[in-house]
């Protein structure tokens, strides 16, 4: 058992360390309702330490701010922000807003589904380096197809494009 009531490895008890450290920081105030308004804050810190919230960090969270589980784990699963499950070194976005459906990311993102070998919004690549998401607009249709990997924006993509993105980064990462 490490400090926190679990039978965590020491990376992830030093991750524990860091978001206590986190919302410490804080000084939340048991006695103040308000305090509830800083969950999503501390959700965004504890999914940036983590990559991503599984059970065992949303007791933590609730534990720590004196707030019911259900409260902590309703507005993970409200959210598409936030996720329950690990995701890859790099997260592909590809966006199917209606410009960007339009001008053809249907395709883009059926060739990285294809070429990653796993379907859009599930596990990450058995290599753990890729997860591939759908997702609604990115907000800009300019440049549509929008494709994001990380926090890197691709425009005007093509099924071609995506693909030696994806070649780019796995030639990167084998260096």
């Amino acid at each position: 058992m490490c400090e926190h009531g679990c039978s965590c490895s020491s990376a992830a008890a030093e991750k524990f360390a860091e978001l206590d450290t986190f919302i410490d920081g804080l000084k939340l105030d048991p006695a103040d309702a308000r305090r509830r308004g800083r969950l999503i804050q501390i959700l965004h810190r504890a999914q940036h330490i983590f990559g991503y919230l599984p059970r065992e960090v949303q007791q933590h969270v609730a534990q720590k701010m004196r707030i019911p589980e259900s409260a902590v784990s309703g507005v993970v699963s409200f959210y598409n922000f936030f996720s329950t499950k690990p995701k890859g070194k790099y997260v592909i976005n590809v966006c199917l807003g209606t410009a960007c459906y339009v001008k053809g990311s249907e395709g883009v993102l059926r060739e990285l589904e294809r070429v990653l070998g796993v379907k859009a919004d599930t596990d990450p690549t058995p290599d753990g380096l890729f997860s591939l998401t759908a997702l609604r607009c990115v907000g800009c249709c300019g440049l549509a197809p929008v494709m994001v990997v990380n926090d890197k924006v691709y425009g005007k993509v093509t099924p071609a494009k995506a693909v030696a993105v994806v070649e780019e980064i796995r030639a990167r990462e084998a260096k």
